[in-house]
């Protein structure tokens, strides 16, 4: 990918059934591996015409969240817990 891993860039890998991704993260002393699985859906990935994209940290917070990313939109919320 021709980046440095050590420059803080958050490298992010989707499974193939596109259910889990794992986000790789070098924080200047170790390597960090943090894995999410959806337990309905898919996450929206963006299409890579070079092999690496790069996204902003929005995106890839809706994305994690299994959020559509490329057209967020407001949903419901219970007025009340319980």
């Amino acid at each position: 990918m021709k980046r440095d891993p050590h420059a803080g860039d958050l490298y992010i890998f989707r499974g193939r059934r596109g259910d889990l991704a794992k986000v790789l993260w070098h924080d200047g002393v170790g390597l960090s591996l943090y894995a999410k699985r959806l337990d309905r859906g898919k996450f929206i990935w963006p299409s890579a015409k070079e092999g690496a994209v790069s996204i902003s940290a929005a995106q890839m917070a809706y994305m994690l969240e299994g959020i559509d990313w490329r057209n967020p939109q407001l949903t419901w919320r219970p007025k009340s817990a319980g």
